[in-house]
């Protein structure tokens, strides 16, 4: 949704490497718009796998973004889990604009370190355009993972497995921090509903993405898709309810 209304972070996205689908409601619209196997790919749960491929090929990795009381706590929890990861280093950068000099020192920094991939946990469209403005200058893979070195270090709550699953990750985080998030999110969902919608009912352009072709054999799960559609709208319902609570 920033994208749509952004047309320099569009660029930014669509030039990216790899782009995954963060969000369930994403997922469910890319697989009914022919990606059928589409699955979740959000970045705590991509972030703690690779961190357990990454201990058992011995490569390292760069932690950059979020503050340095988090990153301590984060490197805690990944030694304790990963016993052989390499954590190359990490870097707290301040909440500012950095001079060009500052900039520089960090791309030695990085570099010097011989990470295998660099973890960006600067939030979105901070991280996406960060990582494209080093493009090229950082000798390592980068991804953007949000709020995942918060979740994985503890000083965030993540959502129950339930609500993960439901689509509902982004109502526990609106919970979590109603007064940083709720415009964010309402503004966002309700934007995402209205342009899904007309997606699906043919009145927007189908998505540039090449479809993956269904099997010759799949059949087409029904019941599956009604369940998908009710978690739908229930999130709609919650955004309904949640804004009346807070009117009254």
């Amino acid at each position: 949704m920033t994208a749509r209304g952004d047309a320099a972070f569009a660029k930014v996205i669509h030039e990216a490497d790899m782009a995954t689908p963060d969000g369930a409601p994403l997922a469910w619209m890319l697989r009914r718009l022919g990606m059928v196997r589409q699955e979740r790919i959000n970045g705590p749960d991509l972030m703690w796998r690779y961190c357990a491929e990454a201990a058992h090929r011995d490569e390292s990795l760069f932690l950059f973004g979020g503050r340095q009381e988090t990153l301590d706590a984060l490197q805690r929890v990944l030694l304790q889990n990963f016993p052989s990861l390499r954590i190359a280093g990490a870097y707290s950068p301040p909440y500012r604009p950095l001079s060009q000099e500052e900039d520089d020192a960090i791309v030695t920094l990085i570099n010097a370190s011989g990470a295998g991939t660099v973890w960006v946990g600067l939030g979105c469209p901070k991280q996406e355009l960060w990582m494209a403005a080093h493009q090229g200058r950082i000798h390592a893979a980068m991804i953007g993972v949000g709020a995942a070195f918060d979740y994985h270090a503890g000083t965030i709550r993540r959502a129950p497995m339930w609500m993960q699953r439901g689509g509902l990750e982004w109502f526990h985080r609106l919970c979590s921090e109603p007064r940083r998030l709720w415009k964010r999110y309402f503004v966002t969902n309700s934007l995402f509903i209205v342009y899904a919608g007309r997606q699906l009912l043919g009145l927007l352009p189908a998505a540039s993405i090449a479809p993956t072709p269904a099997p010759a054999s799949a059949a087409v799960d029904l019941e599956h898709k009604v369940r998908e559609w009710k978690f739908a709208l229930g999130n709609m319902l919650w955004v309904v309810h949640f804004s009346r609570i807070r009117r009254h």
